[in-house]
């Protein structure tokens, strides 16, 4: 019986390359995000390239409402999640803290932190019940170092770092692993995002260097999560190697 991963904001990024990864090592896949689109286009070719069942549900994590309802509605197999990798989350805006826009404060607390919580409280029940699971919160370099105008995107990781070790405490008479991954500076959508769909922003922010794909992190993710169950890679901090820092960087 194949064994199930649950990955959340998993139509882009680090998270459909998690997707993809495990999938490939033939895990039946629960695919969560807000766009309804891109969730079937990828559960259509998980489908059809790996020959694996995938589970694909629509939400927002910013609503616990909408995150209950999602989870109540698994049955069977599918409550029996082995693997949950909380990847949703974003970063907005670069501006130093006195001049920060209050939508973007809600917005990335609402999603890197409360959203983690909501998923997580869904889900470690049932993990609970089986008396196994591994748990990957995907945090950041963010969440170890604050750089300048970083602030609350900044506190919002460091938040994941401490719940992600609160869990690992809480969870261990339950043989729950608990793990976080901690990317440097890795080319996704994240940093159209940050700068509100500005590319030619946010391309610059890998010009000079290679950074991470997403696929280096997923490799990471499974590499965790495939240990035998005597071994838990508690931390992850992983950079580009012209990276050595949240500021510092080797560019041409």
């Amino acid at each position: 019986m194949n064994k199930i991963a649950l990955i959340t904001g998993a139509t882009s990024g680090i998270g459909k390359a998690c997707a993809e990864l495990y999938a490939k090592n033939q895990y039946n896949i629960i695919i969560t995000g807000r766009r309804e689109e891109r969730l079937s286009q990828l559960k259509a070719e998980l489908e059809s390239t790996y020959s694996v069942e995938v589970l694909s549900l629509c939400f927002d994590v910013r609503s616990n409402d909408e995150v209950v309802k999602a989870f109540e509605s698994l049955t069977g197999k599918w409550k029996s999640i082995d693997v949950l990798v909380n990847n949703a989350g974003l970063a907005k805006g670069l501006s130093s803290i006195q001049n920060g826009d209050l939508d973007h404060w809600e917005q990335m607390i609402d999603t890197n932190v409360k959203g983690l919580l909501y998923v997580s409280k869904a889900i470690m029940p049932l993990m609970i019940e089986l008396k196994h699971g591994h748990i990957v919160n995907v945090g950041s370099i963010a969440g170890k170092e604050v750089y300048p105008n970083g602030n609350v995107y900044c506190a919002t990781k460091h938040a994941v770092d401490a719940l992600t070790k609160a869990m690992r405490i809480d969870l261990l008479p339950h043989k729950i692993k608990v793990s976080a991954v901690c990317p440097g500076a890795v080319d996704t959508e994240f940093s159209e995002v940050r700068f509100d769909g500005d590319k030619e922003k946010a391309e610059k922010v890998y010009l000079g260097y290679e950074p991470l794909k997403a696929e280096d992190i997923a490799d990471a993710i499974y590499f965790m999560t495939s240990r035998p169950a005597h071994v838990n890679i508690n931390d992850l901090l992983i950079m580009p190697t012209a990276q050595a820092s949240a500021t510092q960087f080797d560019k041409n």
